[in-house]
């Protein structure tokens, strides 16, 4: 069984994966959205995704406030996974998100990426880290 991790956002949806074994989180891909209302594409390639790494289960990425509330982008996250697990049939787990992508710029930061590059890795590395940390929460 594999884990997939999803960071959604309007643009981009980055995409990782874990190990067989549920150790670690690999990031994959990032997926371009065309549009903010346009989720066809996005789904599509979602599903492929589940099929060639036989994934069970998702962790979607929740962009809470720092004081812990939920707000429109939260909703839109939720909308988002609603429509992912009607169409795959695959449960959906929410992750607070926060400060993953300072986190994941600051690693490309400091492995040397130049910042004009940081925007082809930082939301696969966002979803990794995601992912990563409801792999280090589900071993406790």
């Amino acid at each position: 069984m594999r884990i997939m991790g999803l960071d959604y956002g309007d643009k981009t949806v980055g995409v990782a994966i874990s190990d067989e074994l549920l150790l670690t989180a690999q990031p994959v891909e990032t997926i371009q959205r065309e549009r903010p209302a346009k989720l066809r594409k996005t789904f599509a390639r979602i599903d492929a995704l589940i099929v060639e790494y036989d994934v069970e289960r998702i962790v979607l990425g929740l962009p809470k406030r720092m004081n812990n509330e939920e707000g429109e982008r939260c909703e839109r996250t939720r909308e988002f996974g609603d429509q992912l697990a009607k169409r795959t049939g695959i449960a959906i787990i929410y992750q607070d998100e926060r400060l993953t992508t300072k986190e994941a710029d600051a690693v490309l930061d400091e492995g040397g990426v130049r910042k004009e590059n940081r925007k082809e890795y930082i939301d696969k590395l966002a979803a990794s880290l995601i992912l990563q940390g409801y792999l280090d929460m589900l071993r406790k």
